[in-house]
């Protein structure tokens, strides 16, 4: 198991339908792919966490590295991972220009649930880490 986040910026903002049909896209191809992750979009920035065997996910980052839609890619970090931090989602979302994004289909409510230590996030790996921090931060 590997695990890769990276930030990046869209050369143009997406609009809601865009999002939605980047989602639906997305959640298709990497449940195909046994790919997991949280998405996260606020202000035309991406934040994104991949997970899932290390040469597919190599791959799909070189996809989004090529794709015309991003610009100013940054990895944050790629390493092996023991277990999933994400097992659940195929690709969790939440548009952070939204106030309630419970209606697009895969959205999540990261941002918005309460969470403490006890619940894994502040032990858990560097993407758990550094979203748990975004998070906090956005409060």
């Amino acid at each position: 198991m590997f695990h890769l986040a990276y930030v990046s910026s869209a050369v143009k903002r997406f609009t809601k339908p865009q999002l939605e049909d980047l989602l639906q896209r997305s959640r298709e191809n990497n449940q195909r792919l046994d790919i997991t992750g949280l998405l996260l979009y606020r202000d035309g920035n991406f934040m994104q966490v991949l997970e899932g065997a290390e040469p597919v996910v190599r791959e799909l980052y070189l996809k989004v590295c090529q794709d015309p839609r991003h610009k100013d890619i940054f990895t944050l970090f790629e390493e092996p991972l023991r277990e999933r931090e994400f097992p659940n989602w195929s690709m969790a979302f939440h548009d952070l220009e939204v106030e309630d994004g419970s209606g697009i289909p895969g959205s999540s409510d990261f941002l918005r649930s309460s969470w403490t230590p006890g619940e894994g996030w502040a032990g858990g790996g560097k993407a758990r880490k550094l979203l748990a921090g975004f998070k906090e931060r956005l409060r």
